[in-house]
């Protein structure tokens, strides 16, 4: 029996996952209890989506288990054992905000919970392929030391630059930066994938995501920026922009192209192999440019202020090189673009509200 097992899985992420291996997996097995309802209230709730799959796909098996807590994995991995093939590891406390709130919350799911993971795999199915999403975030705030130029809607690099023409590489520094607690916790779970594999020669895979983002985000002020954003353009709500002139710039994956990523490298694993996942050159935005997408897909034009203060931590520009990926792995590339996404996180909404 092929199985595949996805933490996090009534999350973005992880229910892409579960709809995208249901077709190719005898077996999915979730593990979610929608924490992101204890971290950001019940407008972030999952519910919905374990629901949905729980529903659509009858290969789908869920369990409503902690990552945290050993024993409840251990029940999991011992009756399934080899047959496990592939886990994907999504789930994670994912904002910077709430980590200064509860640090111990923050790096018991993010570096404990990976930690338990690895170490079940390691026990029980030592042959299966291991995918970890981490974040641009390991990297700190060291992008914002980049020459970066203001222009009337972003901030983009000189073009000078090595990182001009693709974005940042996976050699930028993770040390000597600040990285929120989020960060820290997140560079913990990174540095232990990648050792799972270096050490003991599992096929480990590190996917340093940017803005990941799709019609299923249950998307929050402290995160998930860009279906966060859609929401407030299609209720009328709110929306805050936080320091740089609101000319910070994202790059914006979606979804299915970064689960089709983790397929192409789980059909050619690597030991312990670092990539860096985002919209690249090919889909990105500012915070500004984001909103005129978003007025212009509703129609509406959207109530939203400035703060001079930014987040901490948070990077001013930020585009995510995939060459490596595509060197690696020459018959991936996107299927979606920014104004396509969105329109997509819009009839999302939409049908939901």
């Amino acid at each position: 029996m092929n199985i595949a097992l996805v933490t996090g899985s009534a999350g973005l992420i992880g229910s892409e996952a579960v709809s995208f291996f249901s077709e190719k997996f005898d077996l999915v097995i979730g593990i979610d209890n929608n924490m992101r309802q204890y971290f950001f209230g019940q407008e972030a709730s999952t519910a919905w989506n374990r629901n949905r799959l729980e529903e659509q796909f009858a290969n789908y098996k869920h369990y409503q288990a902690d990552i945290r807590e050993v024993s409840q994995l251990e029940v999991i991995f011992k009756e399934f054992g080899a047959d496990i093939k592939l886990i994907l590891h999504t789930a994670a406390q994912p904002s910077h905000d709430w980590a200064a709130r509860e640090p111990f919350t923050d790096f018991s799911v993010n570096a404990n919970g990976t930690l338990n993971m690895l170490e079940m795999t390691r026990l029980h199915c030592p042959e299966a392929v291991f995918i970890f999403t981490s974040t641009n975030k390991v990297y700190g705030d060291n992008p914002n030391f980049l020459p970066l130029i203001e222009t009337e809607t972003r901030w983009e690099i000189d073009q000078n630059h090595p990182y001009f023409t693709n974005g940042i590489d996976e050699n930028l520094s993770i040390d000597h930066t600040k990285h929120s607690l989020f960060g820290a916790s997140k560079v913990a779970a990174d540095i232990l994938v990648q050792e799972y594999g270096r050490y003991f020669g599992m096929k480990t895979g590190i996917f340093r995501g940017g803005c990941l983002t799709g019609p299923n985000h249950s998307g929050t002020q402290l995160h998930g920026f860009l279906a966060y954003l859609m929401k407030c353009a299609i209720t009328g709500n709110h929306y805050t922009i936080f320091g740089y002139k609101g000319k910070q710039v994202r790059d914006n994956i979606h979804s299915y192209d970064l689960v089709n990523m983790f397929w192409h490298f789980y059909q050619n694993p690597r030991v312990g192999e670092v990539y860096n996942a985002g919209g690249g050159r090919f889909a990105n935005c500012s915070m500004l440019e984001g909103i005129a997408i978003c007025e212009e897909i509703t129609g509406k034009k959207m109530s939203y202020s400035y703060s001079e203060t930014n987040r901490i931590g948070d990077h001013i520009w930020y585009i995510s090189d995939l060459s490596k990926f595509k060197e690696h792995y020459p018959t991936w590339n996107w299927k979606y673009g920014l104004n396509e996404t969105l329109q997509q996180i819009h009839d999302g909404i939409a049908s939901r509200l």
